[in-house]
């Protein structure tokens, strides 16, 4: 069936990418803007942490990483709402959004298939940001101990790894929002759907990798 194959074949693609960014990562860490992120957020919990004068400064910041958390994960319960309604009128949507679908089943049993995915989709985009909002919470406390080499699990090191778990809970919730755009293309035809994704891996390799071109950051204006 095009449409599943066209499914395994997206989900194909997305996979060797990730597989390359692992190997390109395991070479050097910091290839990719997540891993100069963990770097980066390692450095200023140290920071923070080893001077007392910097908590109203700690606090602000984690207050605005929870608010943007908040944001997201609300507008993805907004999507989740979206997605249910559209799911009850299968019938009815399928019918003209698959004009352009030449190749596909026009089936409402596969229509309700692809807004299941779409659904599942801003469920873990959902599930992501509330975990991350949950991790901040918990090393906004933390960060503030006076003491906190009296005990192991607050340690710089600890306190820093929760946040880096926060911080790439939201980079998962933000992927999820993402991978959103090949599988409502998806609703229109597999054809859409290996498109967009092939064009979803192009911008997220520019997005991802860290390193400028050695004329800096201007140099590929030319």
């Amino acid at each position: 069936m095009p449409d599943i194959a066209a499914f395994v074949g997206s989900a194909a693609m997305i996979a060797i990418y990730y597989v390359f960014l692992v190997l390109k990562a395991r070479s050097d860490p910091t290839y990719t803007i997540h891993g100069v992120n963990q770097i980066a957020r390692g450095l200023w919990v140290a920071n923070v942490m080893n001077n007392p004068s910097k908590d109203i400064m700690a606090v602000q910041t984690l207050r605005n990483f929870i608010m943007g958390a908040s944001l997201m994960g609300s507008t993805a319960t907004l999507l989740i709402i979206g997605t249910l309604t559209l799911s009850g009128q299968a019938e009815n949507i399928a019918r003209n959004w698959h004009v352009l679908n030449a190749v596909g089943s026009h089936a409402a049993e596969i229509w309700i298939i692809k807004v299941l995915a779409l659904l599942v989709d801003f469920i873990v985009a959902f599930f992501a940001f509330a975990m991350s909002v949950r991790l901040i919470n918990h090393v906004v406390f933390m960060l503030n101990i006076p003491d906190h080499h009296m005990h192991p699990e607050l340690v710089v090191h600890n306190v820093a790894r929760r946040l880096n778990r926060a911080g790439n809970l939201f980079a998962v919730g933000l992927r999820a929002f993402f991978f959103a755009v090949p599988l409502v293309f998806w609703l229109f035809g597999p054809a859409f759907l290996v498109i967009a994704t092939a064009g979803l891996i192009i911008s997220l390799y520019l997005l991802d990798r860290s390193h400028q071109s050695p004329a800096g950051p201007l140099g590929s204006q030319s």
